[in-house]
């Protein structure tokens, strides 16, 4: 390797790692649900959300957890911050080759920065590299396989592959991925993904994830996420160039096709509820390269254009959105630790935000969202409004109850401003009330919300 690629590679991990730093302290809910599967998987309990409940297919990345088990004897938080590194390293060695490929291309130098300062500045790539959930891992992959799209075809589609096999909704952006790099490997693009498929028909007799039942497609929804995405992941305004994109080389145009395929996509399955644009993430960087690509066949003073957009929009997203995800991590932390002691001895818990009330408790955890309970997902309602009869509900015989608050509860814990419209459906039902009392509220740090923990009486 030339001093000039060394120079530039270090300046691929510099902005894969810095900006992941900074957003160190992001996590999502759902990355601790994927944390207990893997740690009873270690423990010898089997791939199933609750240790004496049923075999379930609750975690949409189904090879992500097997991959966790490796250090699932760990307590689940520190699973959880094991999950981060290995994001980390996957996004920085990834960032690493990006910029060893952006060094070497036909660009100008400062268009060449501009490019790289932009994945640098995209909140939804740093955010979600360290979140501790698999989409650092879709996208190390899919940035690979981009990156080998004209020279080694059949590595592209193999990478193309493994990223949906992580991330579901990839399957067409493979797909395409697969086919641009000829007939002959286009299989091994969509292998991965129908594997995954083939294993969840046999053991859970579906071929799709159970959150495909449990947060149902919205078309509408889709389509606002997914044109969000392209403004605040800062890297499409690059790519924005569709006559440099047909005078450039092949794999520039199949990198830019089957971005769009994995929009449509995105749309196709309603966007997503978590924060910083998770879905778009994986193909951020790839954006970056193919502006860089184009530029040789287009205006400079548009490229100049788009590099400044892309620079301007980054930077605003990053400064207005990005100091609040910082403390997301610390303030589950804090709120596990004041939890775990008031859960104890209560028996199962029933609640819509399931990831961090598994890692405070060992109890069995009923799931209101259906992520993780077949029963539940079938329910009409979307993710956070399934429509839970109460009787349902005290079917499974939970000990205690915790509801999303959103604000002080009033005198009558009925009238709180519940986070979730099937929360808030349950707590007026007059057979809950007869059943379960308030018992304590529990702050989640300085964002004034919380969750009130209802006891059986």
């Amino acid at each position: 390797m030339k001093k000039l690629d060394v120079a530039w590679a270090f300046a691929g991990v510099v902005v894969a790692l810095v900006p992941c730093l900074f957003m160190w302290g992001f996590t999502v809910d759902d990355a601790l649900i994927s944390v207990r599967y893997a740690r009873h998987l270690a423990s010898g309990a089997g791939y199933r959300f609750n240790a004496g409940g049923p075999v379930t297919d609750g975690v949409t990345p189904l090879p992500w957890p097997w991959m966790l088990a490796v250090v699932g004897r760990r307590p689940a938080l520190d699973v959880l911050i094991c999950a981060k590194y290995m994001g980390l390293t996957a996004w920085s060695a990834s960032g690493a080759a990006l910029g060893v490929a952006v060094g070497r291309a036909q660009a100008a130098t400062w268009f060449k920065a501009a490019a790289l300062g932009s994945v640098a500045l995209s909140l939804p790539v740093a955010a979600h590299a360290v979140s501790g959930m698999e989409t650092a891992m879709a996208m190390a992959c899919a940035t690979g396989a981009v990156l080998c799209a004209d020279g080694h075809r059949r590595a592209s589609a193999v990478l193309a592959g493994l990223a949906a096999a992580f991330r579901p909704e990839m399957a067409p952006w493979a797909l395409v991925m697969g086919v641009g790099a000829g007939w002959t490997n286009a299989p091994l693009a969509f292998a991965p993904f129908l594997g995954c498929a083939l294993v969840r028909l046999a053991v859970f007799g579906r071929a799709a994830p159970l959150a495909v039942l449990a947060k149902p497609s919205d078309l509408a929804h889709g389509a606002v996420y997914a044109l969000v995405a392209l403004i605040v992941t800062a890297t499409p305004a690059l790519a924005m160039a569709p006559w440099g994109i047909f005078r450039g080389a092949r794999g520039v145009k199949v990198t830019a096709l089957a971005a769009l395929a994995h929009v449509a996509a995105i749309v196709a399955v309603g966007g997503d509820w978590m924060p910083y644009a998770r879905l778009m993430a994986p193909v951020v960087p790839s954006l970056a390269w193919v502006g860089v690509r184009v530029f040789p066949h287009v205006h400079r003073g548009a490229a100049a254009a788009r590099a400044g957009l892309a620079l301007l929009v980054g930077a605003a997203n990053f400064a207005n959105a990005g100091p609040a995800g910082r403390g997301v991590g610390d303030d589950r932390r804090a709120l596990i630790e004041l939890a775990r002691p008031r859960l104890e001895g209560l028996g199962s818990v029933a609640a819509v935000d399931i990831g961090w009330v598994s890692a405070a408790t060992e109890a069995t955890v009923i799931d209101l969202a259906g992520v993780t309970d077949p029963d539940v997902a079938v329910l009409p309602g979307g993710h956070t409004s399934k429509r839970v009869d109460a009787a349902l509900l005290l079917s499974k015989n939970p000990g205690a109850l915790l509801f999303h608050v959103r604000g002080s509860v009033p005198a009558d814990w009925r009238d709180a401003r519940y986070a979730y419209a099937v929360e808030a459906r349950l707590a007026h039902s007059e057979l809950i009330a007869s059943h379960y009392a308030p018992r304590a509220f529990l702050a989640l740090g300085r964002t004034g919300t919380g969750y009130l923990l209802l006891v059986r009486k």
